[in-house]
């Protein structure tokens, strides 16, 4: 991009600011998103045309829910409530398979493509109705009791204190335990706590946080490992030769580090604790300090257990859960370094992931910088989530 067509970043520590720049993130999606036979199109380019548009997955189709659920509430825009709507109904009568009480990963034409049972697919499910709930545009406090159950019955693993990952179509329960869906699912459980109050789910979330952040991240030097076996022993070898996995990538990943930094401060908001703090801060550095490209700017993907890079891509995500950490954790300890990484994180994001032709941001970018293709959001890789939901969240600290 040149540079002339980037405007002048002023004060992103700011309300105002943010605001504005949720408006500007929507407005890509605003006027195409909506699918006219039912839910939401989830491939775009970069100047917004729609490609595969009978593609879906669940959790684009959930997330795009939960973008507009809550930009009803931040927002105040009454139109966002109708767009949640959409999806909620989409999720509820063509996601859902009512015969088998499961939910289809991915449709095809709005048919059942793969019915893999993903409880990553399910944390977003209960976000989902959580953020409509919150926000005042449907009652779906038993759609997250339901869901809570059929997770507990399907995915928990009650001996180690948290879930599983994978059930084929045929019913078999994958070998495989991964820290990401436990991440998500920790999220979903203090958004469905925030929205109902209901103690089950914040007691939830805060088991899972201390059963990754410190006993498993004990056993891996402190910092959280993505695979692990089916005793929950780390799998250091797990896709080693695929270190650019989509949802398993090899390799610590600092945006998970600075993730569960945010998620640890989400929960001591309710439930103050300040060993939380403290891990929350100690994930935070460890990721900046090793991940921070000190040449092109941003955080880099992925780094191998000496801290060594193993993938130096740019990954839209990560710059924004950790300028989502760094506002939380400058809120929580008033420590300016962390205003600094905020801003340090936003000038670089603003420069480089910030598509200022056309809105939105891009998703993923060489280390140094440019891109890999024209392709903005794709089902189940991007539909600005992470930066729409990043901004909101700071939104809500910020005084």
């Amino acid at each position: 991009m040149e540079q002339q067509l980037i405007p002048v970043l002023t004060k992103p520590y700011s309300r105002d600011f943010l605001l504005s720049h949720c408006r500007d993130i929507l407005a890509f999606y605003d006027p195409r998103v909506i699918d006219p036979t039912g839910g939401f199109f989830h491939n775009y380019l970069d100047n917004g045309e729609i490609f595969n548009p009978g593609f879906r997955q669940l959790v684009s189709s959930t997330r795009l829910t939960v973008n507009y659920a809550r930009a009803s509430q931040v927002l105040k825009d009454p139109r966002y409530i109708d767009y949640a709507l959409h999806g909620l109904s989409y999720l509820e009568t063509v996601h859902w398979q009512a015969q088998t009480r499961s939910y289809a990963w991915t449709l095809q034409d709005h048919q059942p493509l793969d019915m893999t049972q993903q409880a990553y697919g399910y944390a977003f499910v209960l976000l989902a109705y959580a953020a409509v709930h919150k926000a005042g545009v449907a009652d779906r406090v038993l759609k997250m009791s339901e869901t809570y159950e059929l997770l507990q019955q399907r995915f928990w693993q009650h001996d180690f204190g948290l879930y599983a990952d994978e059930i084929s179509a045929d019913g078999v329960l994958s070998s495989y335990r991964g820290q990401n869906a436990n991440m998500h699912l920790c999220e979903a459980m203090i958004a469905a706590y925030d929205a109902t109050g209901e103690q089950r789910y914040l007691a939830k979330a805060k088991q899972i946080a201390h059963n990754i952040t410190v006993r498993q991240a004990g056993l891996t030097d402190g910092l959280v490992w993505e695979h692990y076996d089916v005793q929950f022993q780390p799998d250091w070898d797990y896709n080693k030769a695929d270190p650019k996995n989509l949802y398993r990538p090899w390799g610590f990943q600092p945006g998970h580090q600075t993730e569960w930094s945010k998620l640890l401060l989400l929960i001591d908001r309710f439930s103050p604790d300040a060993a939380l703090v403290e891990k929350a801060s100690s994930l935070f550095d460890r990721a900046f300090a090793t991940a921070w490209d000190s040449e092109h700017g941003g955080l880099i993907y992925g780094y191998d257990p000496d801290g060594n890079w193993c993938d130096d891509d740019k990954y839209f995500w990560v710059q924004a859960e950790s300028f989502a950490a760094a506002a939380l954790l400058y809120q929580q300890k008033a420590d300016p370094k962390y205003l600094q990484a905020y801003e340090q994180l936003w000038a670089y994001s603003w420069q480089h992931f910030v598509d200022h032709q056309y809105g939105a941001w891009f998703r993923v970018l060489t280390r140094d910088n440019r891109k890999y293709s024209n392709e903005k959001s794709s089902a189940g890789a991007k539909c600005d989530y992470h930066t729409l939901c990043a901004c909101f969240d700071v939104l809500a600290v910020m005084p």
